[in-house]
């Protein structure tokens, strides 16, 4: 299981919906253009893609953004009690920096 933790704030609900967004744009252009026979032609249509990345854009920059997670990796847990804390890597020197450096 994958420890990342998912933001579910508004900003990166609507940002995740991009993908779909322009799959589904792709998809419904092509329809068009065998549909209406070469009316709908793709190299006319792709326009449309890029309006729906700026709605998308758009729409994910006015969301707010309460409960956001800046941190795309859980933080670690905190040290039990009566634990030693831990110590810092030693450097490739052999000298080991830490807070009394």
């Amino acid at each position: 299981m994958s420890d990342r933790i998912r933001c579910s704030c508004r900003r990166c609900t609507i940002r995740s919906l991009m993908g779909p967004a322009i799959i589904i744009t792709i998809g419904l252009l092509f329809l068009l253009s065998e549909m209406r026979g070469g009316d709908f032609d793709f190299s006319n249509t792709y326009p449309v893609i890029l309006i729906v990345i700026g709605a998308i854009s758009l729409a994910a920059a006015l969301a707010p953004t309460d409960g956001h997670v800046f941190s795309s990796v859980a933080p670690p847990p905190p040290p039990a009690s009566g634990s030693t804390p831990p110590q810092a890597p030693a450097s490739p020197s052999g000298i080991t920096t830490g807070p009394g450096r």
